[in-house]
């Protein structure tokens, strides 16, 4: 354990600087998440998640790069880990459309 490091039940946990860039990340089984994405080894963690219930687009996942619609509904998830197997695709994401609802 380093001193950027905590050990809670077994588990080591580390920060994820807030500057990871926003991704629209699409995980197996048909998650859909949006947040702060980083990648270390084989883990992904996406920090200030919300998974997206509905696009509430007409121009596909795609369109929410800009930000969500009005239409967009956003369900708060925290933290999401996942295995760098489980990503199915991420897209890159306009932070500063996103900043207000992550």
């Amino acid at each position: 354990m380093s001193t950027e490091t905590v050990i809670i039940n077994g588990d080591e946990y580390a920060p994820v600087a807030t500057d990871s860039p926003v991704k629209l990340v699409v995980l197996q089984r048909g998650w859909n998440v949006v947040g702060r994405y980083h990648v270390d080894g084989e883990q992904v963690t996406i920090t200030d998640a919300k998974v997206i219930r509905r696009w509430g687009t007409t121009r596909g996942l795609g369109e929410l790069v800009e930000g969500p619609t009005s239409e967009t509904v956003l369900d708060p998830a925290g933290t999401v880990r996942a295995h760098l197997l489980g990503v199915v695709l991420t897209v890159d994401a306009d932070a500063d459309a996103w900043a207000a609802h992550l």
